[in-house]
């Protein structure tokens, strides 16, 4: 794995036309409740509504030519499908995304709305993957992987450069971890920026692949039990996590119940806060922050409001 802070720069030049700058917001009462100072970097705010847009941006744009012709292609049921699509339609190629024919109506709507040919299939991984490359056989296009591409784990890594070169002197940075193909670029990128900086990944209890694999000190494959957090129920990806082992100073799981992806870093603080754990049926943080200058990516703000849990 080549990784590493120039691809992540490179990629921010490239990608700087076609994203967002998503600003970094700050709530006193959050910093009263937290007992430090939190600094919220908003990818909600984001092309396509989530940080994904910046990977696949720079995958797409990364292609020559000839390679970019034949297509791109991925299996997504979510925000990874759509900002590929709309990443080929700004630089004028076709998009193949496989699509497991249970996904919320919103996200194929999303992914249509950019031009790309969906093809559906059964809900599995494997189903998923033989379906992907089906489509990549029969028209030539080229996988982009939702995390274990290294030219999407540049792109997502310019979420912190942007969030380090607009806020001074954080102490830590936490992010969500699903395949990590975000913490990846962003534990690079913030060591590199700042070495002192501590670099904590969370995810559900339900979903703590990740974390299980950290303190193994080996990839684990794990069971997905329900979480509302959809975009980390994926298995942390090889590449991936031999940059976490490198980069990555902690990972805290969380027993969240009702909160989604973007909420997983706060949780992973205010679960502290004697309302918030109870709420979140988990115990006291091991995340020390009094005092500190803490950066959280919430990763995107797409929501499926016709299929909420408390209305299922």
């Amino acid at each position: 794995m080549s990784l590493n802070f120039d691809s992540i720069r490179a990629a921010h030049e490239r990608i700087r036309p076609h994203i967002r700058r998503t600003p970094v917001l700050t709530s006193t009462r959050l910093d009263a409740a937290s007992g430090g100072s939190l600094f919220f970097k908003c990818e909600n705010f984001q092309k396509v509504g989530a940080f994904k847009a910046r990977g696949a941006t720079n995958a797409v744009f990364s292609l020559d030519e000839t390679t970019a012709r034949r297509g791109v292609a991925a299996h997504s049921s979510g925000n990874h499908g759509t900002a590929l699509a709309r990443a080929a339609k700004l630089r004028g190629i076709p998009a193949h995304i496989v699509m497991p024919s249970n996904s919320a109506k919103v996200k194929v709507r999303a992914v249509e709305s950019y031009g790309a040919r969906i093809v559906f299939c059964e809900p599995t991984q494997e189903a998923r993957e033989v379906a992907c490359a089906d489509v990549i056989a029969k028209t030539g296009a080229t996988l982009i992987h939702s995390f274990e591409n290294e030219d999407v784990m540049a792109g997502q890594g310019t979420a912190v450069v942007e969030l380090l070169e607009d806020v001074s002197d954080i102490d830590l940075v936490i992010c969500p971890v699903g395949g990590g193909g975000l913490l990846s670029g962003t534990a690079v990128a913030a060591k590199t920026m700042r070495p002192k900086i501590k670099v904590i990944a969370a995810e559900p209890a339900n979903a703590d692949d990740a974390a299980q694999s950290f303190r193994a000190g080996r990839l684990i494959r794990t069971e997905k039990k329900f979480t509302i957090a959809d975009g980390l129920r994926t298995n942390v990806g090889a590449p991936n996590f031999e940059v976490i082992q490198r980069h990555v100073d902690n990972i805290e799981t969380m027993k969240i119940i009702i909160e989604p992806s973007a909420a997983v870093p706060y949780a992973a603080i205010a679960q502290r806060q004697p309302w918030v754990a109870a709420a979140t049926q988990g115990s006291a943080s091991k995340i020390d922050i009094s005092g500190k200058r803490v950066a959280i990516i919430l990763t995107g703000g797409n929501v499926d409001l016709d299929a909420l849990p408390w209305q299922l």
